[in-house]
């Protein structure tokens, strides 16, 4: 906690104003953040392009790669996306309590789901004051989880089953995920649910950046500095 001191115009009396700061995101969480986050973005353009490729080009087809490299690229951040993600799981073992947020999410608690609609009628523009909290607070936490978590294993895991026909029956990804086409009847229907998972998440991104960016304006608390530099800084000494 820092205290900024300064003298009031006329009176000479002292006024104090208070300013809270907390550390709660750890160096390796903000750097799987970022590093997820990018990978995304790569994996969102390439996934698009190879559902939807681009037109024939011109000349030989040695001469122009860019489906191939497209694809690369996709292979790649999908690699770093699924490692990535096994990092932050035991990240949640190892780090500091923010770290088990992204999933565990306390729906057994009744003051959680009070907290939640608060910030449900916050978001809709119906709360006029909101809450002060260290982490997530509960509708980002429950839409980190929902759409995240499970939107990324779903993802991982039927993008692998359909890296593995490309590897053959035998390779490590057949081994681990030959199960899932046959359990969605097909390849296509593999294909087919990869893609929409694909705009679940993008549809995710887009809500989460917006309001990332809205409460770091409008809120009591930092957002977007906290993922950078760690630390929640409270933006007034009220109690909530």
């Amino acid at each position: 906690m820092a205290l900024e001191k300064s003298l009031e115009a006329g009176d000479g009396q002292e006024k104090v104003r208070k300013q809270t700061a907390v550390y709660v995101y750890e160096a390796p969480l903000r750097l799987w953040h970022w590093v997820t986050a990018l990978s995304i973005v790569v994996l969102g353009v390439t996934g698009y392009f190879i559902g939807a490729p681009l037109p024939t080009m011109p000349g030989e087809a040695m001469d122009n790669y860019l489906m191939g490299y497209i694809r690369f690229a996709h292979f790649a951040a999908g690699y770093v996306l699924a490692i990535g993600f096994v990092g932050r799981v035991y990240w949640a073992f190892v780090g500091n309590h923010h770290a088990r947020e992204l999933f565990l999410v306390p729906v057994h608690r009744k003051a959680w789901w009070k907290e939640l609609w608060h910030e449900v009628r916050w978001y809709l523009f119906l709360e006029k004051v909101p809450k002060k909290y260290i982490g997530h607070n509960p509708l980002g936490q429950l839409a980190m989880f929902c759409f995240f978590v499970v939107g990324a294993l779903f993802m991982s895991v039927t993008g692998f089953a359909l890296y593995a026909e490309g590897l053959g029956q035998g390779s490590w990804a057949d081994r681990l995920f030959g199960w899932v086409i046959p359990l969605f009847g097909q390849s296509q229907d593999v294909h087919t649910w990869h893609h929409l998972g694909m705009w679940y998440l993008v549809v995710f991104v887009m809500i989460h950046v917006y309001l990332a960016v809205r409460e770091d304006i409008v809120s009591r608390q930092s957002l977007i500095s906290t993922m950078v530099g760690g630390w929640r800084m409270f933006k007034d000494d009220r109690p909530d």
